[in-house]
């Protein structure tokens, strides 16, 4: 009887002493994301559909550039992940100059637009006049090639969803 009282004690003390992973992690999905900072942090984060996305793991998981070229300002910034599924989230402009302090309508991929896209295993859904978004630059540093901005949009799949991507902030260093 000891001996059976022994284990089931030992047992019990064991499992007790268990950590599950998830009891770690925040409930709130928000409070998953990095935090909106301007000094170059190089993070990416929003919700999507509800959940937290955060790039990697994978080849290049994070990726912002701004340039200009043959007369126009081009931005593209992109957060990725593979894990089953290659999935990204980006923001880019075609032909448009970004300024610090502006809000900038996600809407066509047409010149003097901005516009949102997710990436879902080769497809892509951007934003549009109906679907559509807001990005909003808090910080652009040309001396140190710093942007830093929040977002969010909306776009329809190719099977008529809707996916909403919420809460995006980004700090980032970029390329020109």
């Amino acid at each position: 009887m000891k001996k059976h009282l022994f284990i089931l004690l030992t047992l019990f003390f064991a499992l007790a002493g268990c950590n599950n992973d998830d009891d770690n992690k925040p409930a709130d999905p928000v409070s998953q994301l990095p935090p909106a900072t301007q000094t170059g942090e190089n993070t990416f984060g929003c919700l999507l559909d509800g959940k937290a996305f955060l790039p990697g793991p994978g080849a290049n998981p994070l990726d912002c550039v701004y340039q200009y070229v043959d007369g126009g300002y081009y931005f593209a910034l992109q957060g990725s992940k593979n894990l089953q599924n290659f999935i990204a989230i980006g923001i880019n402009t075609n032909n448009l100059e970004l300024i610090e302090g502006n809000n900038y309508n996600l809407t066509d991929n047409e010149v003097g637009n901005a516009y949102g896209l997710r990436y879902f295993n080769y497809i892509f859904n951007y934003t549009t006049t109906i679907h559509s978004g807001q990005l909003s630059i808090t910080k652009l540093d040309y001396t140190n090639h710093i942007v830093s901005g929040t977002f969010w949009f909306d776009v329809m799949d190719e099977n008529g969803v809707v996916h909403q991507i919420r809460e995006g902030r980004f700090d980032m260093h970029f390329t020109t």
